[in-house]
C-alpha cells in the first residue's frame, strides 16, 4: 500500500483518522500502533514478525545497557545490537549481490537464493540502531514499555520511505501529545503538497524519463544526444520531487495527529556546492551516517589520511545503503571524491553562482550513475550524451515530448525550488493591516489543499495522465 493510491487515501487513512479521531486520549496510542501494523503488514505479512522481532531485541539491548554496571557489559550489549541489526538488514539486503559476487569469481554456488527484501527494513534498521546508541551515550531514556518502541518503529508515515526519525524527536511526542487545530491544518496542507507533488509531478517526470532513457530496453541505445540529456532532466526532478513528496506526506501526517518530525529536505538544488546539496538532500540519512559512522571515526578535527579515510567509510556506506549493486557504491564513491577536491582544491575559490551551477552538474551526473545498475547501459548513456549517439543530435519523438512537457518541466523546476514559501509569506505580509488581503489570503490557505487533493485524485483516475500535456505549443 503506498501513499498515493485510492485504498490508503479512501479506505486505510480514512478510517484510520476517523477512528483516532473518535477514541480516548488513552486509547490513541493503542490505535494508531495498530494502524502501523496492519500497514506494514499489507506489503507481507511474514515480514511483520521480522520488524517485531528486531524491535524486541532492542528494547531488550537498550534495557541491558541502561542496567548494566560496568561499561564492558554495556558495550557487549551494543556490540549484540549492532550483530543482530546489521546482520539482518545484511543478510536481506546484500547476500545476493556477495554470492553473485563469489559466484562471478569462483563459480559457486550454481543458484543464488532470491531473497525478498522486505519494506522499509534498511528504514526501520537505522532507527533502532539510532535509540539503542542514543540510550548507550545517555542521550534518551531506555524505553520500558515495548508496544511504545513499537509503535516508533512501525509509525506507518514513515516506516516505509522514510523520514529516519530519532526516537528522542518523538520520545516526548509518544507519551503526551496533542495536536492544534493549527497542527490538523498544516497536517493536511503538507500531505496535500506532498501528494500533488507525487501525482502531478514526479509520476509524469518518470513516465517521460521512461521514454527517453528506458532501463533494458534496446530503445536506449538509439537514443538521440538531446534525448539522453532530456531523460535525465526528468530523472532528476523526479527523483527529487519522487521522494521529498513522501517526507512530505509523513510529516504531514504526522503533524495531523501531534507527531514533528525534522525536515528531510531543504530545496537541494539550490545548494552552492556539493558540501551544500548533502546538507539539503535526504538530511535524516546525512546526519545518521555524521553522528553515529563519520564523528566516532574521529571526524574532520585528525590528520588528513586519517579524514580522507572517514569519507571513505562514509560514502561507501551511504552508497552501499540506497542498493545492492556496485552503481551505487560507485555512486557514493563519486561524491566522495568531489568533496574531496571542494574541501583540498577548490575550497572557498569559486564564485556562488559558478558554485550552484558546478554542484548541479556533479549532481546531475551523479544521477546517471545512480540510474543504472547495468554498466553496460550506463557507458552507451554517457557517451550518448557526450556526441556518441546512433539516434543523431536530436530526433522528431525528443522534440515531441519536450513539447508535450514543457509545462512540466517549467512547474517540476519551480517546485524544485523556494518560490512558494517564498510567495506565501510575501502575501501573508501584505495581510498586515489590511482586512481585504487577510481575507484573500485565508480563502486562499482553506483553497489549497483541497484543490490540489482534487487534482491529485484526477491524476490518479487517470493513472498515467499528464494535466500539462494540454498545456504545449
Amino acid at each position: 500500500m503506498v501513499f498515493s493510491s485510492f485504498i490508503f487515501l479512501f479506505v486505510f487513512l480514512a478510517l484510520h483518522l476517523l477512528i483516532y479521531a473518535l477514541v480516548p486520549q488513552r486509547a490513541k496510542n493503542p490505535v494508531l500502533l495498530a494502524s502501523s501494523l496492519i500497514f506494514y503488514a499489507w506489503g507481507g505479512p511474514r515480514y511483520l514478525v521480522l520488524l517485531m522481532g528486531e524491535t524486541a531485541a532492542s528494547w531488550i539491548f537498550a534495557l541491558l545497557i541502561q542496567g548494566a554496571q560496568t561499561e564492558g557489559r554495556r558495550r557487549a550489549a551494543l556490540v549484540g545490537e549492532c550483530v543482530v541489526m546489521l546482520g539482518l538488514l545484511g543478510f536481506f539486503k546484500y547476500t545476493g549481490f556477495i554470492l553473485g559476487m563469489v559466484q562471478g569469481v569462483f563459480g559457486v554456488p550454481s543458484e543464488i537464493p532470491n531473497i525478498v527484501l522486505p519494506i522499509g527494513i534498511s528504514f526501520y534498521t537505522f532507527q533502532l540502531l539510532s535509540y539503542v546508541i542514543d540510550v548507550y551515550r545517555g542521550e534518551v531514556e531506555a524505553q520500558p514499555v515495548y508496544w511504545k518502541l513499537l509503535l516508533y518503529s512501525s509509525l506507518f508515515h514513515q516506516c516505509i520511505a522514510g523520514p529516519i526519525v530519532r526516537y528522542k524527536t518523538v520520545a516526548h511526542d509518544i507519551d503526551e501529545r496533542h495536536a492544534s487545530r493549527s497542527d490538523v491544518y498544516l497536517g493536511v496542507r503538507r500531505f496535500c503538497i506532498g501528494l500533488a507533488k507525487k501525482t502531478l509531478l514526479a509520476n509524469a517526470c518518470a513516465a517521460a524519463a521512461d521514454t527517453l532513457v528506458p532501463i533494458g530496453s534496446d530503445a536506449l541505445a538509439g537514443q538521440a544526444v538531446l534525448g539522453y540529456w532530456l531523460g535525465m532532466l526528468f530523472y532528476m526532478l523526479q527523483i527529487y520531487l519522487d521522494f521529498s513528496a513522501y517526507s512530505d506526506m509523513a510529516i504531514g501526517m504526522g503533524r495531523m495527529i501531534g507527531f514533528h518530525y525534522l525536515e528531510n529536505f531543504n530545496h537541494p538544488y539550490l545548494a552552492s556546492s556539493v558540501q551544500d546539496f548533502w546538507r539539503r538532500w535526504h538530511i535524516s540519512l546525512s546526519s545518521f551516517f555524521r553522528d553515529y559512522v563519520y564523528i566516532p571515526l574521529g571526524g574532520s578535527r585528525c590528520a588528513v589520511p586519517v579524514y580522507i579515510r572517514n569519507m571513505a567509510v562514509v560514502w561507501f556506506l551511504t552508497g552501499l545503503w540506497h542498493g545492492a549493486s556496485w552503481n551505487y557504491i560507485l555512486w557514493g564513491l563519486y561524491f566522495f571524491v568531489f568533496l574531496l577536491l571542494e574541501r583540498f582544491v577548490i575550497r572557498d575559490h569559486m564564485p556562488k553562482p559558478l558554485g550552484h551551477v558546478g554542484a548541479l552538474l556533479v549532481v546531475f551526473f551523479g544521477w546517471v550513475l545512480f540510474r543504472f545498475e547495468n554498466f553496460s547501459e550506463l557507458a552507451t548513456v554517457v557517451k550518448g550524451m557526450f556526441g556518441f549517439a546512433s539516434g543523431g543530435l536530436a530526433s522528431l519523438s525528443v522534440r515531441t515530448v519536450f513539447l508535450q512537457n514543457i509545462f512540466l518541466i517549467i512547474a517540476s523546476i519551480i517546485a524544485c525550488t523556494d518560490v512558494g514559501t517564498r510567495l506565501r509569506k510575501y502575501l501573508f505580509t501584505l495581510t498586515r493591516g489590511n482586512d481585504a488581503m487577510l481575507t484573500a489570503f485565508g480563502v486562499l490557505e482553506a483553497v489549497v489543499p483541497p484543490v490540489l487533493l482534487l487534482l491529485s485524485m484526477i491524476s490518479l483516475a487517470g493513472a498515467s495522465y499528464n494535466p500539462f500535456i494540454y498545456f504545449q505549443f
